[in-house]
């Protein structure tokens, strides 16, 4: 591929959100031309536009040049199928490619297809993900299904949807308030407002392409995760143990209204101080392999002690991790390691002491620290303070 990796936004968001409607309204923004919009099926979602030809199976073309194909087998077979057209020439330009997932898809394994791929990560870059809550059923619907929790907690942009209508008016606060909490560093946008589109919407990486730059801090963002120790130390108690035995079917009224929610971490962790590669990376790797299911969304800005001047950027989705990079240079206001995750079912104490551990830092006894380091499945064996 010549030039920048193409971006690819991840559209998600639980059954009757209106991701569909969302996507129409998009689809009509001219900044949007030249974007390929991937969905699973052609009768599963109803684009409005004039179709102007079948270019050939599988693909449609609209009136604005975009297009629009289904997946075909693997996800990762159609973004080969289309770096192929675009290298043949059977597709002119492609500026962007939006994947629309299914009201019931984890988006994990969507940017695995992307971030896990060595051949894609040539020509693809993950942008951000997309989640549209209902403004009127998405309390209901957070409260009964884990995956519409997960499908909030892992996106950069969370756009609110029917806020138009008469009984959204009283929901809307609450839903905001849930949502922050479950995700604090997504930008909460509501769709009826006139801005919602392409500038509110993409361009949520770390590489902003109109500048040539990065933009750590805005991708980052994390002085939005606040230390909420307080609230959640009762949660902990509550889910770090065995989670078949600790609950009864009497206390679900009481208790089970949020239980999704209370499984769901999100939190930063820094330190001012150059880290050698080999610890951070045994970090990483140690996190990743005892328990890469629970990492929701990790991202971080490394400080390293062999090149101080140049920060090392992570981005991961539970055990994949994009290949790390180098800046040329450190965002002004920020010269530290920074590391952001959203995680389920972890305790952030726990996450915290490994770190520690790694880094040597010296609240840890020695028992505890070599205790995290040579067995981090025994969370519960560890004291989590």
């Amino acid at each position: 591929m010549v030039g920048d990796p193409i971006p690819v936004s991840v559209l998600t968001g639980f059954l009757g959100s209106g991701k569909t409607t969302l996507l129409n309204r998009l689809l009509k923004d001219p900044a949007l031309a030249d974007t390929a919009v991937i969905i699973n099926e052609f009768g599963d979602v109803g684009i409005d536009h004039l179709l102007v030809e079948k270019a050939s199976e599988g693909i449609i073309e609209l009136a604005d040049g975009c297009l629009c194909c289904t997946v075909r087998g693997e996800l990762v077979d159609t973004l080969a199928d289309l770096i192929d057209r675009l290298q043949t020439g059977k597709i002119p330009r492609l500026k962007r490619v939006i994947i629309e997932t299914t009201g019931l898809a984890d988006p994990a394994p969507v940017l695995h297809a992307v971030m896990g791929h060595p051949v894609l990560l040539q020509a693809f870059r993950v942008d951000g993900v997309i989640t549209t809550v209902d403004a009127i059923n998405g309390m209901a619907t957070l409260d009964a299904h884990e995956e519409a929790v997960k499908q909030a907690a892992v996106a950069d942009r969370i756009v609110i949807t029917k806020t138009d209508l008469a009984d959204a008016a009283t929901n809307i606060q609450s839903l905001k308030a849930r949502l922050a909490a479950l995700n604090p560093g997504a930008d909460l946008i509501d769709v009826s407002d006139p801005r919602t589109g392409y500038a509110a919407l993409f361009e949520c990486g770390v590489y902003n392409p109109q500048t040539k730059t990065t933009d750590v801090q805005r991708w980052l963002n994390a002085e939005a995760y606040r230390d909420r120790e307080g609230e959640r130390s009762v949660l902990e108690g509550h889910h770090d143990h065995d989670h078949d035995h600790g609950h009864h079917d009497h206390d679900h009224h009481h208790h089970d209204v949020n239980r999704h929610d209370t499984s769901i971490r999100s939190f930063s962790l820094k330190h001012p101080l150059p880290i050698p590669f080999s610890t951070f990376d045994m970090f990483i790797d140690l996190l990743r392999s005892a328990h890469g299911e629970k990492l929701l969304r990790v991202k971080g800005v490394v400080l390293l002690s062999d090149d101080p001047e140049r920060p090392l950027v992570i981005h991961g989705v539970q055990q994949i991790f994009h290949p790390p990079t180098r800046l040329a240079r450190w965002p002004e206001g920020v010269r530290e390691t920074r590391l952001v995750m959203i995680v389920k079912d972890l305790p952030e104490s726990y996450v915290q002491r490994l770190f520690d551990a790694f880094l040597g830092q010296p609240q840890i006894d020695t028992p505890d620290r070599m205790a995290l380091v040579e067995n981090p499945l025994a969370i519960s064996g560890v004291k989590l303070g």
